[in-house]
């Protein structure tokens, strides 16, 4: 392939994944359909990103429980027109090539070769749909290129205790990958940093012929049919396979306050809720206040949220709601949410809908949308209590599963 200065690329979003970890908010939803940070789902980071990178042509392969992502990505990321080049495309499973579902998240590209061939791109960017970051990923690209590489991993260096949880890379002092191990038992450290790992962000850059060949290899073998298990594991050696340090990645507009390279997988609930308590603060480790590096979304109609008598401390409130002689305090409330008077919030997600009664204490609690929590109920207080209604996480954490309907409100907010 000739390396061009400014390769063609094609982005194929792997958004199928049940999120079965993070039930009951993935019980009508994909993992990255799943609200976040009061206005936002979490597909729309890295599609973000994408766009402010400058690639406009992605595809989204979905999968599971997959309406409400096709619902937002048809309302909020409507890209293209005329200019054939430029497109946001959700595909859905079309069961080409095996006759079923995708058997893995490499079976998912493979069943769409034919998008890749069509669009005949120099590079292929392969990226998950379910993390929360900022990353400018046209550096990605200069690095594989600059590296003559085949295959190119985003990779970030994580404490050891947690390493088990991901794929744990080894690399040489040219950024060449020697091993590759997914979720191992016993993490290698990295050698001149024995408390961390190099860990795999998921997001992968492929020189197009490589990839259509492995792709094709890969689907002739019995297997799981998975980039972290399979494709990539079976090129070192064989290909040039580069790492690159999320760490050295730099986006503009970021805060001497924030986290370098901050990257969360929310793939549990715990997870989910830490990121939401990360936006928060004056100074928080995560900002979403970027206008250099916007996370996009949908526009919310409806008025601005209006206080009466109340009091709010550090907290984020999305638009369309009410709140009335009530307190908040480090929590994350989604659109159209009334909060009526008496109540107590502390350390919570209220998602979009929801209705807060009266003299209601919330505290460590994630409530899906369109929940309606009568008047004086006390929720976060009493963990045994708390066990017989609601599904309670190991951390004490309460997660309420989304409410019925919208009912008689005046909104119109798909799951």
């Amino acid at each position: 392939m000739e390396r061009r200065l400014h390769p063609k690329i094609l982005a194929m979003i792997l958004a199928g994944g049940k999120g079965e970890r993070l039930m009951p908010l993935t019980e009508l939803r994909s993992k990255p359909a799943v609200p976040f940070g009061g206005k936002y789902r979490i597909v729309d980071f890295v599609l973000s990103n994408l766009l402010n990178s400058g690639m406009l042509a992605v595809y989204v392969l979905v999968q599971y429980r997959s309406q409400s992502l096709i619902e937002h990505l048809r309302r909020a990321w409507r890209i293209g027109g005329r200019i054939k080049q430029n497109f946001i495309t959700v595909v859905p499973a079309q069961m080409k090539a095996r006759g079923g579902w995708y058997e893995g998240n490499a079976d998912a590209v493979y069943q769409n070769l034919n998008l890749i061939r069509d669009f005949a791109p120099d590079l292929v960017a392969v990226f998950g749909a379910d993390h929360i970051y900022r990353m400018d990923i046209s550096q990605m690209v200069r690095f594989h290129l600059e590296g003559q590489a085949e295959v190119t991993v985003a990779a970030l260096p994580v404490p050891l205790h947690a390493a088990k949880g991901f794929g744990i890379i080894e690399a040489d002092q040219q950024n060449r990958i020697i091993g590759f191990e997914e979720k191992p038992k016993e993490p290698k450290a990295m050698p001149h940093d024995p408390e961390r790992a190099f860990s795999s962000m998921g997001n992968y850059l492929f020189t197009t012929d490589v990839l259509l060949e492995r792709l094709e290899h890969d689907a002739a073998r019995p297997g799981s049919h998975d980039f972290g298990r399979d494709i990539i594991p079976h090129m070192v050696g064989s290909h040039r396979v580069l790492a690159y340090n999320f760490l050295d990645n730099e986006v503009p507009g970021l805060e001497p306050y924030e986290e370098r390279g901050y990257w969360r997988d929310v793939g549990t609930l715990e997870a989910y809720w830490q990121a939401h308590m990360d936006l928060l603060g004056q100074s928080p480790i995560f900002d979403l206040r970027n206008s250099a590096w916007p996370i996009l979304t949908d526009s919310a109609d409806g008025p601005v949220t209006s206080f009466v008598r109340s009091r709010v401390d550090d907290a984020m409130v999305g638009q369309g709601g009410q709140v009335v002689e009530a307190e908040i305090r480090r929590s994350v409330i989604g659109h159209n949410v009334r909060i009526e008077h008496g109540a107590y919030i502390e350390e919570s997600i209220i998602l979009d809908g929801s209705i807060i009664g009266s003299k209601v204490r919330l505290r460590r609690v994630v409530a899906d949308r369109f929940n309606i929590i009568p008047a004086g109920t006390e929720i976060g207080w009493n963990a045994a209590a708390d066990r017989k209604r609601y599904q309670v996480a190991k951390s004490g954490l309460v997660v309420m599963r989304r409410g019925r309907s919208a009912g008689n409100r005046a909104v119109h907010i798909t799951q």
